[in-house]
């Protein structure tokens, strides 16, 4: 994630903000969320994402250096917490497999049903292959290979080789990024419902 540091050149311009309570970073990140999932990434300016968190543009230069630090910010925020979630899960090894799989994956869909903004989304900008994305993929890769050595440890996943094992691992992180664009028809019912009804389904690709 990013920092302020070696950011701050000279004093930000005073300017009216919005009472949410919020720092400043915090305040562009949530205007940054509801701007790339509404207009489009490419379709919003710095100057829409400072406007819309109360600052003027030089202003928000003080405390990020563009678009392509709130992204990658958004992109990490939508793995983070499943990521915690699943080395705790790891470590838990007097429960059984399938059921700390099945709470990573229903933790993991509703992160990504959760908030007001569909993040997910933004996985699939064509801009995230870049470089500077780099933070983003390392973490999300760990994350994927949390729910390969979870499903190794399922009695199912026991019997698999090393290639099934890669071709199961695939299918279950597929069906829980595939959310991202179920959200985006609007799916049915509560996100802790979709979230525990995906989490099934999950473990019948495991099994089957």
């Amino acid at each position: 994630m990013g920092t302020d540091s070696g950011r701050r050149v000279g004093r930000p311009r005073a300017a009216q903000r919005p009472d949410s309570g919020l720092a400043p970073r915090a305040e562009l990140l949530v205007a940054a969320a509801e701007l790339f999932t509404t207009r489009g990434y490419a379709a919003t300016t710095t100057r829409a994402v400072a406007e819309r968190a109360g600052m003027r543009q030089a202003t928000m230069y003080h405390y990020v250096s563009g678009k392509e630090e709130l992204l990658a910010d958004l992109l990490e925020s939508t793995v983070a917490p499943s990521l915690t979630r699943a080395r705790e899960l790891l470590a838990d090894t007097a429960r059984p497999a399938e059921e700390r799989l099945w709470e990573l994956c229903r933790t993991d869909v509703e992160l990504l049903c959760g908030g007001p903004h569909n993040l997910g989304g933004l996985y699939l900008l064509p801009e995230v292959r870049a470089e500077r994305f780099a933070g983003f993929h390392a973490v999300r890769a760990e994350l994927k290979d949390a729910y390969r050595r979870l499903i190794a440890a399922t009695k199912a996943g026991d019997a698999l080789d090393a290639d099934e094992l890669a071709v199961r691992t695939d299918l279950v992180f597929g069906l829980i990024e595939g959310v991202i664009l179920v959200r985006r028809s609007g799916p049915a019912g509560s996100a802790p419902r979709f979230a525990r009804a995906t989490a099934d389904a999950a473990l019948r690709v495991v099994r089957d």
